[in-house]
């Protein structure tokens, strides 16, 4: 195993971290997809001075996790660049703790001073919410763009959640990658999607454990998604996404019962948006067959919604999908992941 976690200091130094542990916590389910904690022994690393302080505050992290070759040569993949926002530890013989976020955080904390309009399409939006925080970020979109009406932030919104809110308008969602590439794209299916990695309980296979559960908490069948725009004179549009699979077990007219959920935005103008929005969010909100929690040896290339084949000890085979994980900076620790569904591989 080869680590590597390089400091970017505002004042344009580069450094190479010699460490000793941490993690990259990756967690579709948060509105900060990916955070950091990394473990150093040099007390040097604690800011201890103006000029310190001045050199750390909106440093980066680069953290990436491979293999060495044992030939001089080494294959790394990239866990995140994040805001380093914390660093503690005994300043006379450490460790030192370093913890920071994925720069989504950058957009959430820069809230509005004053009204902020958007307009136009989602990509566009979205975009302009986040350059205007992070001037020179990448934004990537892998949707079809889809027009939206005006939307007005109050002054102390969140631009993050805004811009969740405005890809929401396609069927999609936005986050940062593992990069530091900003990417608006949609969840993908389950069962469509070809999976990206086989987690299997044979020889020479990567499986550790695995546990099964099923619940109905926070679970919602149905979404009503409703916009109006009265700056535009639009009139009001909604749509009602169900689960309308009688085989399903949070099926809208079965024994499961009704649970709608309702999301609203001005820049829900059609009811073309309305569905988009409200399928999205039904796709996330009602309940899969199962959940899982998978345990395995780690993949630092896996990236949330990437499906899974799971076989199971039993024999049993599976389809999952990844939802969280933490991925070790150690040689030590497992590399447990929690799944959005599973259902059987037939």
């Amino acid at each position: 195993m080869a680590t590597r976690v390089q400091l970017f200091l505002t004042n344009g130094d580069v450094l190479d971290l010699e460490h000793t542990g941490g993690s990259v916590t990756v967690d579709r389910a948060q509105a900060i997809r990916r955070t950091c904690t990394v473990t150093g022994a040099d007390p040097a690393l604690i800011p201890r001075t103006p000029a310190d302080e001045l050199a750390t505050y909106g440093a980066r992290l680069r953290i990436s996790r491979g293999i060495d070759y044992g030939d001089g040569s080494q294959e790394l993949v990239p866990l995140g660049v994040f805001r380093l926002d914390t660093v503690d530890g005994d300043v006379n013989e450490g460790p030192v703790t370093l913890q920071g976020k994925d720069l989504s955080a950058i957009v959430a904390d820069d809230k509005f001073t004053e009204p902020f309009k958007v307009s136009g399409t989602v990509v566009g939006a979205v975009t302009a919410l986040i350059q205007r925080s992070i001037p020179a970020a990448d934004v990537i979109s892998l949707i079809v763009d889809t027009p939206i009406g005006s939307r007005v932030f109050d002054v102390e919104a969140d631009p993050w959640a805004g811009a969740q809110e405005i890809a929401a308008a396609a069927g999609a969602e936005v986050y940062c990658n593992s990069d530091g590439v900003f990417v608006i794209a949609a969840l993908p299916d389950l069962l469509t999607t070809p999976p990206a990695w086989a987690i299997e309980a044979t020889e020479g296979g990567v499986y550790i454990s695995g546990n099964r559960a099923m619940t109905s908490d926070s679970v919602n069948n149905g979404v009503l998604a409703r916009g109006e725009n009265t700056s535009e004179n639009v009139p009001p549009v909604s749509y009602l996404a169900v689960d309308d699979d009688p085989t399903s077990p949070t099926y809208w007219d079965g024994p499961f019962g009704r649970r709608p959920k309702f999301i609203s935005s001005s820049a829900y103008t059609t009811v073309n948006a309305c569905a988009q929005a409200a399928n999205a969010e039904l796709a996330k909100s009602k309940a899969p067959n199962a959940s899982g929690d998978i345990t395995s040896l780690p993949n630092v290339a896996l990236e949330p919604g990437d499906v899974l084949r799971v076989m199971h000890e039993d024999g049993t085979r599976e389809l999952h999908q990844a939802a969280a994980f933490t991925v070790p900076l150690s040689e030590s620790g497992d590399f447990p992941i929690s799944t959005i569904s599973a259902k059987e591989d037939a």
